[in-house]
């Protein structure tokens, strides 16, 4: 199955103070299965890594400004945590929206740690099932979320875990919703239409 994901391009949404092994393990196990990655940044350059959201780790080459990037030129969607690199993305519009067009065409998105902190903010949270690192789950349920204490959750395509200790499952599981390629969109309208 090392090939499963060969010929798609996989977009790894990140910024300063991204937590390195959440940004490099799942782009790793997604670039072993075939697929191609680029990094999405809010600036062109190089992104700081961290290691514990303290420490220093690498930097890495960003390979297209999100304000650039068009959502129709991918087939999955990465955001990794750290502290810092939700709270930089969550406050770029170009960042949001195109979160909020991702989530409109059913491409699965993997996100790990801190990283559903952009899925409040562009308001893609609300009546999913998901899990985040500890500190965040009352934001997640203030925007509507259902949040678990479970090292991977899957909602349509939605995959969502903890923290760095959930990576191996994290990993294989992106793989697999990213092979299954798009899921149903959810229609608000006509879920509200269909309740009353």
């Amino acid at each position: 199955m090392a090939n499963e994901l060969q010929g798609q391009k996989i977009a790894i949404l990140a910024a300063d103070g991204v937590e390195q092994v959440e940004l490099t393990e799942p782009r790793d196990a997604v670039q072993n299965a075939g697929a191609e990655t680029e990094l999405l940044s809010l600036e062109s350059g190089e992104i700081q890594g961290m290691n514990g959201d303290i420490n220093q780790a690498d930097t890495f080459k960003v390979d297209k400004v999100v304000g650039d990037a068009s959502v129709g030129d991918y087939d999955g969607l990465i955001i990794p945590g750290g502290v810092a690199n939700p709270d930089n993305l969550r406050v770029d519009p170009d960042a949001i929206s195109f979160v909020q067009e991702f989530f409109k065409t059913g491409k699965p998105v993997g996100v790990i740690c801190h990283g559903p902190w952009v899925l409040i903010e562009a308001d893609v949270a609300r009546g999913r099932t998901l899990t985040s690192y500890p500190s965040i789950r009352t934001d997640l349920r203030n925007a509507g979320a259902e949040v678990v204490d479970e090292e991977v959750v899957t909602d349509k395509g939605l995959v969502t875990s903890r923290s760095p200790d959930d990576l191996p499952a994290f990993c294989a599981k992106i793989v697999e919703e990213f092979a299954e390629g798009e899921h149903q969109v959810r229609d608000e309208g006509a879920t509200a239409a269909a309740a009353s």
